[in-house]
């Protein structure tokens, strides 16, 4: 494992002191563009803008993602993968929503501040913090803001992104909150759309004709009973339903959103299995159709705790007098650990209020992620250099 010197932390430490003023600064910029999944074009043109102004060499793909590179030292550049940091440009907001960000001594306020602002405004200042710091990545490291990791976003950027390129070693994805975790294990979910639809009719002249509620309701019924394992953690829930027209009409149709979720892929296919199954044999030709629609997959996986870029990560924190806490979560790194390459998700401050209109970071805590960022990515560049990972 490569471990950073005293000298070398000092130094980081020092050169995230310096640039963390323009990191909250930037935070703010990036959060007042709205970019709700699916719709990030603005954002992303701002993304590429910055990393342009940071003096780095940028892409921008059909998708939108940005990548922006940190040359590595000249002899890695032809011999070695490269190490992807990876922050994600989107948010749960619709266009339209108020995005006022207020400054306070102690935090900053506003919606995707932390998820995933002031991430991706960590990304853009990398270069600058290494420079200050008289660091060279030992191979090249491509930092990106990336499109489609909230909600049915289904992972699409990071997706694209690994696609494009086949020498990628490493990833680290970053999330503004949770300073401290090291996430390590891949929540992998399936989503569907289960639709029913009947003949509808009048509630009392056409009684008796079946309405699509609910049947819709008998299978949501059917659905809670399935038995679910503890081990691997596995979960069903319908988070949303629709139908009907109104209190004198046999609903004509109804339809739900189903999220399915497991650490292990081979638990979570077996669950969409039986759902979808359990659909199938609802269609008994009494004029009622069911229909499953699957609108978003994310891959699961586990990297090991005790492999390196774990105890890389963790070795980090622990260097910054941080308690490093593993969990379990769905983010950009699903999809490199399902592909078998190592990856990690950290978080640079702590906040709370993730995914409101009044969601926070705090201040103060930003220059030791930063500061975490910078030292984990050098580490990890050696690493990938010396073929460690």
């Amino acid at each position: 494992m490569i471990l950073a010197s005293s000298e070398r932390i000092e130094a980081v430490r020092a050169a995230a002191d310096a640039v963390t003023p323009d990191v909250l600064e930037l935070t703010a910029l990036i959060s007042a563009v709205p970019s709700p999944t699916g719709e990030e074009t603005a954002k992303s043109l701002l993304v590429e803008r910055l990393f342009a102004t940071a003096g780095l060499t940028t892409e921008r793909d059909a998708i939108g993602d940005v990548v922006g590179v940190i040359p590595g030292r000249p002899p890695s550049r032809a011999s070695s993968s490269r190490l992807v940091v990876a922050a994600h440009i989107d948010t749960v907001f619709p266009i339209g929503t108020p995005l006022e960000v207020r400054r306070s001594a102690e935090r900053l306020s506003g919606p995707g501040v932390g998820d995933n602002s002031v991430a991706v405004a960590a990304a853009i200042k990398l270069a600058d913090l290494l420079r200050i710091a008289g660091e060279v990545p030992a191979v090249d490291v491509l930092l990106t803001g990336n499109v489609g990791e909230e909600g049915l976003g289904n992972l699409r950027g990071i997706r694209e992104v690994l696609a494009a390129r086949s020498d990628i070693g490493a990833v680290v994805a970053l999330e503004g909150h949770n300073l401290g975790r090291v996430t390590h294990v891949a929540v992998g979910s399936r989503r569907f759309r289960i639709t029913v639809k009947g003949p509808g009719g009048h509630s009392w002249g056409d009684f008796g004709r079946p309405n699509a509620i609910h049947g819709l309701s008998k299978l949501v019924a059917e659905l809670d009973a399935i038995p679910l394992p503890r081990s691997p953690k596995t979960t069903l829930n319908v988070g949303m339903i629709s139908g009907g027209v109104s209190v004198n009409t046999i609903a004509p149709e109804a339809s739900c959103l189903l999220d399915l979720r497991s650490i292990d892929e081979s638990a979570l296919r077996r669950l969409s299995d039986r759902v979808t199954r359990l659909v199938d044999r609802s269609n008994r030709g009494d004029a009622v159709i069911y229909k499953a629609e699957s609108i978003g997959e994310r891959p699961a996986g586990v990297v090991a705790a005790d492999s390196p870029i774990v105890q890389i990560a963790a070795s980090t924190l622990t260097a910054l007098g941080l308690e490093p806490s593993f969990d379990a979560s769905s983010t950009d790194a699903n999809v490199p650990i399902a592909a078998g390459i190592p990856a990690v998700c950290i978080g640079l401050t702590t906040g709370g209020n993730v995914h409101r209109t009044d969601e926070f970071i705090n201040l103060e805590p930003v220059s030791k992620g930063v500061t975490q960022l910078a030292l984990l990515t050098l580490a990890l560049a050696e690493s990938l250099f010396a073929r460690a990972l």
